[in-house]
């Protein structure tokens, strides 16, 4: 059993932040800052992130929301226009092990990766995986299986985070029972839509299941009308510190993070509503 005696732990959420726009149909960066920061989080995984260049401060989106948070920002762009980008995000207090990018893209439909990072949370590698899948059934089913087998084999002892805009509807399709089988049935939390929440369409999994101490969709004020999302926040718990990972575990001989090729971006790519 994962149980920390001293009770440290690390807080996850996932936020799907709409490009910024709320349910008023207003862009505002800042309302979406203010919900992160109350959210008060470790890591915070996000989707529907539009960093494309424009005329306002806020155009570049995951720039300012590190900025505004005062948090480390990670891209995993899905879509790569001559102006910017769009796609996932991981925004993160934590140091910075390794950073890996997957495309988990499905034939002609719009362009989906995940964002695997290894972070250094009290003395521990943690894995956090964000992701965002497809519309239609078929994508789902395709980009669950390639999530298993990045998810597999699972190196002993490393606690495991995957986080998402997972776009399933029912609550027993086949892509949820194949993650709950192998990271655990997460408590069901409606997140979507945020004026009369109806659906679990965002997931947090950890991995040891006994780990998650608190799953809840955080449905305070600011968040009622920055996005069409709830975030959903997760408190894990953590086993007792010890010194942080040396340069030959972490695998990065002591430098800046590692860094992997494989980006999921296609250029001018239409994106799907």
């Amino acid at each position: 059993m994962w149980v920390s005696r001293k009770g440290h732990s690390f807080s996850v959420a996932s936020y799907n932040i709409h490009q910024c726009v709320g349910v008023d149909r207003r862009r505002d960066a800042a309302r979406i800052a203010t919900v992160i920061r109350d959210l008060d989080c470790d890591a915070i995984g996000l989707q529907e992130v539009d960093s494309r260049a424009g005329p306002h401060a806020d155009s570049k989106q995951l720039e300012y929301l590190a900025e505004a948070t005062g948090m480390q920002a990670l891209a995993g762009p899905t879509i790569l226009r001559h102006d910017g980008d769009y796609g996932n995000a991981l925004l993160t207090r934590r140091p910075i092990l390794a950073v890996r990018r997957h495309d988990l893209s499905f034939r002609s439909r719009e362009p989906r990766g995940a964002l695997d990072v290894d972070l250094d949370v009290h003395g521990h590698r943690v894995r956090v995986i964000v992701t965002h899948l497809g519309l239609r059934p078929a994508e789902r089913r395709y980009q669950v299986k390639l999530l298993l087998k990045l998810l597999h084999p699972v190196e002993p002892g490393q606690p495991v985070v995957a986080l998402g805009d997972i776009n399933e509807w029912l609550p027993l399709s086949r892509p949820l029972r194949w993650m709950h089988g192998l990271l655990g049935p997460p408590p069901w939390q409606r997140t979507f839509p945020t004026l009369l929440p109806m659906f679990a369409l965002d997931r947090v999994w950890v991995r040891p299941h006994s780990a998650l101490v608190d799953l809840r969709a955080h449905r305070r004020k600011p968040a009622r009308m920055a996005s069409d999302h709830y975030p959903l926040r997760a408190v894990i718990a953590m086993p007792e510190p010890f010194d942080r990972p040396s340069a030959q575990a972490r695998g990065d001989g002591g430098g800046e993070a590692e860094r992997c090729a494989s980006e999921p971006v296609v250029r001018e790519t239409q994106r799907e509503t």
